[in-house]
């Protein structure tokens, strides 16, 4: 096997995603990653032609001092008995506008991916490596605009603040006293306010109802009369006026018998 695959990525940084497990876990297209195994590890499905192969297996990517890649791989089929073994290694070459990859070795398989056509499998195996490398060079490019973006952030320049006394002698005070200099004296709702909190307390002064022209009008109070008195007063009058007409009954009567 041989094949190359062009991707808009420098040399340092697609090395350092192959150098990477996790990220290239995650640039295997469709892989399902087994909880708590190697990073590289899981299930695969496979498509040749109208079919489909799911295989089950690990890869493991080896860096050389010669700066090249290994690329380690088996596998044994989900639902069959057959058998997938890689070989490969990965050569990284620079140029102006990106990276070439170029990709050698050998493949062994048996099972049902040797049952299919051969052009159908080296096209399925040259299709996986093309978004795979792709895929690869995506997190790479991701790693970069991050890694910008955090380094500007910091290399920005913070102004001065605006009350530095390098850049502003004038303190907040000085500039409050300013601010009323020219009136002679404070408003009136401020001379109001400090007439009425001289003498009080924090707690009396937070919940002491507004004066002056911001206190609110009371609402006119109605006294309504009670029932009982209502009645009460013409049976007193009442009472009083049979008193006087029998006590002068009484009187009168006491003046015939003389």
């Amino acid at each position: 096997m041989e094949h190359q695959v062009f991707v808009p990525v420098p040399v340092e940084r697609l090395g350092e995603a192959l150098a990477d497990p996790a990220r290239v876990a995650r640039a295997v297209p469709g892989l399902q990653q087994d909880a708590g195994a190697e990073p590289v590890a899981g299930r695969l499905k496979l498509r040749v032609g109208g079919h489909s192969v799911t295989y089950r297996g690990a890869v493991r990517v080896t860096p050389r001092e010669n700066g090249t890649y290994a690329v380690e791989g088996d596998a044994t089929e989900a639902r069959g008995t057959g058998s997938v073994k890689l070989a490969l290694t990965l050569s990284l070459t620079g140029t102006e506008d990106g990276t070439t990859v170029t990709v050698e070795g050998t493949a062994d398989a048996d099972g049902r991916v040797a049952e299919l056509p051969a052009d159908a499998v080296a096209s399925a195996a040259t299709r996986l490596l093309n978004r795979f490398v792709e895929s690869l060079a995506e997190t790479a490019e991701t790693a970069e605009e991050q890694e910008q973006e955090h380094t500007s952030v910091f290399d920005t320049e913070v102004p001065p603040p605006s009350l530095d006394r390098d850049t502003d002698e004038t303190t907040p005070d000085d500039r409050f006293t300013e601010d009323f200099a020219d009136l002679g004296e404070p408003p009136a709702e401020a001379a109001h306010a400090r007439r009425t909190m001289i003498g009080r307390s924090a707690e009396e002064v937070d919940h002491a109802p507004p004066r002056g022209r911001y206190a609110p009008v009371p609402a006119p109070q109605t006294v309504a009369g009670n029932p009982a008195l209502r009645w009460a007063a013409p049976a007193a009058a009442l009472a009083l006026a049979s008193a006087i007409v029998l006590g002068r009954a009484l009187r009168k009567r006491r003046y015939d018998r003389s």
